[in-house]
Protein backbone atom coordinates (compact mmCIF):
# COMPACT_ATOMS: atom_id res chain seq x y z
CA UNK A 1 0.00 0.00 0.00
CA UNK A 2 1.55 3.51 -0.53
CA UNK A 3 2.07 6.04 2.15
CA UNK A 4 -1.24 8.68 1.19
CA UNK A 5 0.99 11.27 2.52
CA UNK A 6 4.03 10.49 0.15
CA UNK A 7 1.78 10.23 -2.57
CA UNK A 8 0.24 13.85 -1.71
CA UNK A 9 4.06 14.85 -1.39
CA UNK A 10 5.65 13.69 -4.69
CA UNK A 11 2.13 14.99 -6.43
CA UNK A 12 2.59 17.93 -4.73
CA UNK A 13 6.25 18.38 -6.02
CA UNK A 14 5.42 17.62 -9.45
CA UNK A 15 2.70 20.10 -9.57
CA UNK A 16 5.01 22.66 -8.28
CA UNK A 17 7.82 21.99 -11.12
CA UNK A 18 5.50 22.53 -13.65
CA UNK A 19 3.73 25.44 -12.22
CA UNK A 20 7.78 26.44 -12.40
CA UNK A 21 8.39 25.97 -16.16
CA UNK A 22 5.03 27.14 -17.41
CA UNK A 23 5.07 30.29 -15.23
CA UNK A 24 1.66 29.27 -13.31
CA UNK A 25 1.83 30.28 -9.73
CA UNK A 26 -1.73 29.15 -9.31
CA UNK A 27 -0.39 25.72 -10.24
CA UNK A 28 2.83 25.97 -7.65
CA UNK A 29 0.71 27.04 -4.88
CA UNK A 30 -1.36 23.51 -5.24
CA UNK A 31 1.64 21.84 -5.67
CA UNK A 32 2.76 23.69 -2.04
CA UNK A 33 -0.49 22.65 -0.69
CA UNK A 34 -0.52 19.48 -1.53
CA UNK A 35 2.74 18.85 -0.53
CA UNK A 36 1.61 20.30 3.08
CA UNK A 37 -1.15 17.84 3.32
CA UNK A 38 1.13 15.51 2.69
CA UNK A 39 2.99 16.37 5.50
CA UNK A 40 -0.18 16.87 7.92
CA UNK A 41 -1.00 13.46 6.29
CA UNK A 42 2.59 12.22 7.88
CA UNK A 43 1.93 13.73 11.23
CA UNK A 44 -1.37 12.27 11.59
CA UNK A 45 -0.11 8.90 11.15
CA UNK A 46 3.02 9.28 12.98
CA UNK A 47 0.80 10.65 16.51
CA UNK A 48 -1.31 7.54 15.62
CA UNK A 49 1.30 5.21 15.69
CA UNK A 50 2.13 6.80 18.89
CA UNK A 51 -0.63 6.89 20.47
CA UNK A 52 -1.63 3.33 20.11
CA UNK A 53 1.94 2.37 20.87
CA UNK A 54 1.19 4.13 24.21
CA UNK A 55 -1.75 1.97 24.87
CA UNK A 56 0.24 -1.23 24.27
CA UNK A 57 2.63 -0.21 26.78
CA UNK A 58 -0.26 0.50 29.55
CA UNK A 59 -1.75 -2.09 28.78
CA UNK A 60 1.47 -4.18 28.96
CA UNK A 61 2.08 -2.63 32.43
CA UNK A 62 -1.29 -3.13 33.96
CA UNK A 63 -0.56 -7.17 33.47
Amino acid sequence: MVDEGAKDKLKGKAKEAVGKMTGDRRKQAEGKTDQAKGQAKDAMGSAEERAKGMKDSLRRDEH
